[in-house]
């Protein structure tokens, strides 16, 4: 007898138990629909949009940055910088194509051209991509850039750069394993979730 209420005791927890993670479940499933409903009241799609683009130009620097360090990678990094070209919000874009990066530019271009020893090769990455965002024209930094030919091109690259660091890493698996992967796995899925979020909008 004693043995069977233990057991009756323990099933009743269990149920117990999962009602629990249930009721859990459907609180959480609550609160992300009030959360999409809220993102969609400050600004519909377009919040999602500027959000992931945020989201993808701060993860394409990071990147950056992460293989300029002594943590270097095989992934293709150079291809970062048209990404962040064409990814980057209008508020930076804006700040870095007016004076503010062509005084950033001709200080660049002094110290590689007079006193290259003390420009360092980190720098080289960045210094290209300010030079780009100065130089370059109407075409490129005003139609491809708000157009989704712009998008598609970062979703090539995101892409590609996910393609080539999961064989770098050996496989798909060991790309989240490795003491590096991770980050720089998570980082380049990142990348594909603005420019595939702004493809679907455009074309639904």
């Amino acid at each position: 007898m004693g043995m069977k209420n233990s057991y009756l005791a323990m099933k009743t927890d269990a149920a117990v138990a999962s009602d629990l993670i249930d009721s859990d479940l459907k609180e959480i499933g609550v609160a992300a629909k009030k959360l999409a409903n809220h993102a969609i009241m400050l600004g519909g799609l377009g919040f999602g949009t500027t959000f992931f683009k945020w989201l993808a130009s701060f993860a394409a620097i990071y990147l950056l940055i992460l293989d300029r360090t002594n943590w270097r990678t095989n992934m293709l990094t150079t291809l970062l910088i048209p990404y962040i070209f064409l990814s980057l919000p209008s508020l930076i874009f804006g700040w870095f194509r007016g004076d503010f990066g062509k005084w950033l530019s001709l200080i660049a271009v002094i110290i590689r051209l007079f006193f290259p020893k003390h420009f360092p090769d980190w720098l080289e990455a960045p210094a290209a991509l300010v030079l780009l965002i100065v130089v370059a024209p109407s075409l490129f930094a005003d139609t491809i850039r708000g157009d989704w030919i712009g998008t598609l091109i970062c979703l090539v690259i995101g892409c590609y750069l996910l393609q080539e660091h999961i064989r770098a890493s050996g496989g798909f698996r060991n790309s989240f394993t490795k003491a590096n992967g991770i980050s720089n796995t998570i980082g380049i899925i990142l990348l594909l979730v603005y420019p595939v979020w702004a493809l679907i909008l455009h074309f639904i």
